[in-house]
């Protein structure tokens, strides 16, 4: 009885197995036509895949519109303000300009605190005991040059006439060591001018010393520091440097500024010696 068993099972899987060869051979055969069970198949398959294509497609599509709701939204809220800020900027410019007009009609009628005539100098030499101190110039007082007169390069203001012969002049640097080297300057800011004296130059840190600033004054670094014409020998508008840093005094009362100058005092061989076109006050006072 067993071996009946084992006998028909044999024939089974021999049978399974001709089976499974000719359907392969069938289904490698070039047909011209699908069977019907295959149409079924086909059919029943595409129809399934249709009915979960859509919906999902719906649920997709719903997905990216409230995604590109929401961006067209934050689009239009940043547009918005750039508009505004548009608007502003135009308003700002229509202003300056406005003033621009009305400096240029006063400027044509009197004269100015920033003009002067420029006297072109040769650096022809310097004393390497006194190299952060002083340099001397080819042009003196036969070229109408006198005491306290600015010397700047195109970078900026380097200093100021110490002593002037008939054809020479020395000119003591802004980083010279001298309590009586003192230029009032402000700083250019976008709320308005910031006034303050130019006394005294850090070595270690080679910046220059902007003093009595204000306690309350706003300063921020990068700012431009230039030359104000309020003490009546510097014309106003020569750039000194640009703030670096700013700390209270030493009693509390007032700002220092640290400014970067504009110029380099180390490497000067042709200066502009600046004459103030409006008559100078008189001598001592702070320039």
């Amino acid at each position: 009885m067993p071996q009946f068993f084992l006998n028909k099972r044999l024939i089974l899987l021999l049978v399974s197995i001709i089976f499974l060869v000719a359907l392969i051979g069938f289904s490698l055969k070039e047909r011209k036509e699908l069977t019907w069970s295959e149409q079924f198949v086909k059919d029943t398959t595409g129809f399934v895949q249709f009915l979960f294509h859509q919906p999902a497609q719906l649920v997709a599509g719903f997905f990216e519109n409230v995604q590109d709701i929401k961006n067209t939204y934050k689009e239009n809220k940043l547009l918005k303000a750039r508009l505004e800020e548009y608007v502003m900027l135009e308003a700002e410019v229509q202003t300056l300009k406005k003033e621009n007009e009305e400096l240029r009609a006063v400027l044509d009628k009197k004269e100015s605190l920033r003009d002067f005539i420029p006297i072109e100098a040769t650096v022809i030499g310097r004393n390497p005991d006194r190299w952060q101190e002083t340099v001397i110039i080819n042009k003196g007082e036969q070229q109408g040059i006198k005491k306290d007169m600015a010397v700047i390069t195109p970078s900026g203001l380097i200093g100021k006439i110490q002593h002037a012969s008939q054809f020479t002049s020395t000119v003591q640097l802004l980083s010279a060591i001298d309590r009586q080297n003192r230029i009032s300057a402000y700083v250019q800011g976008k709320d308005g001018s910031v006034f303050g004296l130019i006394e005294g130059y850090d070595d270690k840190r080679q910046a220059l010393l902007l003093k009595q600033v204000p306690f309350d004054a706003k300063i921020e670094k990068k700012q431009l520091v230039l030359t104000s014409g309020l003490g009546g020998i510097f014309p106003k508008g020569l750039p000194i440097g640009e703030v670096e840093e700013v700390e209270p005094d030493e009693y509390g009362l007032t700002k220092m500024a640290y400014v970067k100058p504009a110029a380099n005092f180390y490497d000067v061989d042709e200066v502009i010696v600046v004459k103030r076109k409006i008559d100078a006050v008189q001598e001592g006072e702070t320039k």
